[in-house]
């Protein structure tokens, strides 16, 4: 295995990050001790790394495995455009070009190697005589028939583990609830596989739903508070994508359809010009998106309800990939959920469809808070409301539901975990169905607790409870209800439960956007967005290939104006500074110039973040804040202190810290690079952290 030095280097390098973002580390450490792993990680967490850059370091080709031309095609732009040598194998290419990719791949000039699934019997023969580093397989729930995209294309994958057995495998995944993550590693031949689950919580997405009434003057209303930024539409219906995007392009919008009963020509220019910035608006079917890798999505509209919270977060995860905030908007009304059940009598796992169906309702018709709904869904619980989603806005009455919560929870487990919700609900309710009656469940203590509420009143107070985390549902079991961990601190240690008050409850027919329309077209960010598109163009790649709109804020707030600045902003790594370093420093100096002067604009950055310290912020505070680096905020505090600005850095490091950083600090001898201190703590402690402390100890001595 490199060493973690050698690691971090090529991140930055090839990537452009001094470092890596939560389970990136574990999961490429894994890969190099030749471990088999499932990667279950959200649209925009960083899932493409832990494969792209265990490639660039091990001796032999990657091959991946991606369901799409486009998708390949996106991805090894990208790499190239970062100077790493790969390559995507498909039909589409002539004779000459797979001959000149055999020659490459045999002559070991190249570290990755997309293809399809369905090419994988077809480069048998060549891929025996090339020895192989790693298999990863992208959106590895394809393979599952739990999963919400199943392609039949992916079966055939699990004898690859077979054919290579000393090859590890990485599967990864921005969707997969528990009974597809079970059945990836199965379908693989990967049973012990390490699953790493990152969270799903994309807090700067904002969640919003609303009934679908008026819906194109919603849309329309919604998409000029958004004018200057680009957005996808989800349509059930390839009729209904044209006439939106008439109807748009009728409103003044820049606007264009995209579906599957198009020619590939005229779906390849509508995705071409979207990731090139020049086609601001797509109205697609859910066909639309999953080979795309565009980064300034800032917004997605779900013209209909979609099938099932998987599909859902997956096409809303599309906006905000860059971790600016992005806004969702979701319209339902009944006549989606007949066409969507009508959809499922053709499906397989139809009763497991149609249960997911149901919880995808239940989310658009949720009185909690909608982020904790789609985390619980995924496995992962939350006790805080989000406080960005409609519901979290604009909250409903609530009453003290502890003893109701009590009554479902235990009625639950009375059925040890055996019953779907109807049936969980009939119990309770002293029913005498069939059900009931043949399984004895009228012997139970729980029987008859709760005659006085009605069948639909407790139905929608599971399904709050589920919403809370409280209970899941076992979609491959029969769609049983289950008890979460959060359950036992209702059941026994006295846990409140606040649920929305159903007698107060009145729905909304009029609603209003948060959103606030901001523009500046003389903005540094907008010529700096200008000139990545003028570059882009004439590299003829996305713009977003280039930096991504993070990258450009981060340019825009700390004003990089030469090499070494400009080398640390995330994003920039080696091959992008020389393509793109000149252009855009020289663009920051121009505008620089023509606003304030250079010492003026320097002193007044470093003045926002000495203000934000005598707030009193932290560190992580002020960056967030300022939408700056911890190690950015860091060098100011430096620069200040240096200039003679009192800087208590005692005040910025924890107590436990900085006593650790001051044993190490005797115990090694008072050692000269921070790497000692950061090995010795086995990575335990951060540099960031690490750097605070010293300084902190060195203020000390002088005084």
């Amino acid at each position: 295995m490199p060493e973690l030095k050698k690691i971090k280097e090529t991140l930055k390098e090839y990537f452009g990050y001094e470092s890596f973002r939560p389970l990136q580390e574990k999961i490429i450490s894994s890969v190099f001790k030749g471990e088999d792993n499932l990667v279950i990680m959200p649209t925009g967490g960083g899932k493409s790394i832990c494969f792209q850059l265990p490639a660039l370091l091990l001796p032999n080709i990657t091959i991946v495995i991606s369901p799409l031309i486009a998708l390949m095609k996106d991805q090894v732009d990208g790499l190239v455009a970062n100077g790493i040598p790969a390559v995507y194998l498909n039909s589409s290419q002539t004779e000459s070009e797979q001959t000149l990719i055999f020659k490459q791949l045999k002559e070991k000039t190249l570290k990755l190697l997309y293809v399809a699934p369905e090419s994988l019997s077809f480069l048998q023969e060549e891929l025996s005589s090339i020895p192989i580093s790693l298999i990863a397989i992208d959106e590895a729930h394809c393979i599952s028939s739990w999963g919400h995209d199943f392609r039949p294309a992916y079966k055939q994958l699990g004898y690859l583990k077979n054919k290579y057995a000393g090859v590890p495998i990485i599967a990864l995944t921005a969707t997969a609830d528990k009974a597809t993550r079970a059945d990836i590693c199965n379908q693989l031949n990967i049973p012990h596989a390490t699953q790493h689950l990152a969270s799903f919580d994309r807090q700067n997405l904002a969640l919003e739903v609303r009934p679908a009434n008026k819906r194109i003057d919603q849309i329309v209303e919604f998409i000029d508070l958004h004018s200057d930024s680009s957005g996808i539409v989800y349509c059930l219906s390839r009729k209904t994508t044209e006439e939106l995007a008439g109807k748009l392009e009728a409103n003044g919008f820049k606007a264009a359809a995209y579906h599957a009963g198009m020619s590939h020509e005229q779906r390849s220019k509508v995705q071409e010009d979207f990731v090139n910035d020049t086609l601001p608006i797509v109205c697609a079917t859910i066909a639309f998106g999953m080979g795309i890798d565009k980064s300034n999505v800032r917004w997605v509209i779900h013209y209909n309800l979609p099938k099932n919270l998987e599909s859902y977060y997956q096409e809303i995860g599309r906006a905000g990939r860059d971790g600016l905030p992005s806004s969702t908007l979701l319209f339902h009304s009944y006549a989606d959920i007949i066409q969507l059940q009508k959809f499922n009598t053709t499906s397989g796992n139809k009763e497991v469809q149609e249960a997911k169906l149901e919880r995808m309702k239940q989310y658009a018709e949720a009185l909690t808070c909608r982020r904790k709904i789609l985390l619980s869904y995924f496995g992962e619980l939350i006790e805080e409301d989000c406080g960005n989603c409609d519901v979290c806005k604009n909250p409903p009455d609530f009453i003290d539901g502890t003893l109701l919560a009590q009554k479902a929870l235990s009625a639950v487990a009375r059925l040890k975990e055996s019953e779907p919700i109807s049936t969980v609900i009939d119990v309770i309710r002293g029913a005498k169905n069939a059900v009931v009656l043949d399984r004895n469940y009228q012997q139970l203590t729980v029987y008859g607790i709760a005659k006085e509420i009605s069948w639909l009143d407790w139905q929608y107070y599971f399904i709050q409870l589920m919403n809370l985390g409280y209970i899941e549902i076992a979609f491959h079991q029969k769609n049983r209800l289950k008890l979460t961990a959060l359950s036992k601190k209702v059941l026994f240690e006295k846990e409140q439960v606040q649920l929305a008050n159903l007698a107060s409850i009145k729905e909304k027919e009029q609603y209003n956007t948060s959103a606030t329309k901001l523009k500046d077209a003389t903005s540094l960010f907008e010529r700096l967005r200008s000139l990545r598109l003028s570059l882009a163009k004439k590299a003829a790649i996305p713009a977003y290939q280039i930096f991504n709109d993070a990258t450009l804020k981060e340019m825009e707030q700390v004003r990089p104006t030469t090499d070494a600045e400009f080398m640390q902003i995330n994003g920039v790594g080696r091959q992008k500074m020389q393509d793109y370093g000149y252009d855009f420093i020289k663009e920051i100096r121009a505008f620089t110039v023509k606003k304030k002067p250079k010492k003026k604009k320097k002193s007044n950055t470093l003045g926002e973040t000495l203000a934000a310290y005598r707030e009193g912020l932290t560190i992580p505070e002020m960056a967030q804040e300022r939408k700056l680096t911890e190690s950015t905020i860091l060098s100011h505090l430096l620069k200040l202190s240096e200039a003679g600005e009192t800087i208590r850095y005692r005040s910025l490091v924890d107590s436990a810290d900085f006593e650790a950083v001051k044993k190490a600090q005797t115990e090694l001898n008072n050692p000269d690079t921070l790497k000692a201190f950061y090995e010795y703590f086995d990575e335990a402690i951060p540099y960031n952290v690490i750097k605070v402390a010293l300084a902190a100890l060195k203020q000390d001595d002088i005084q």
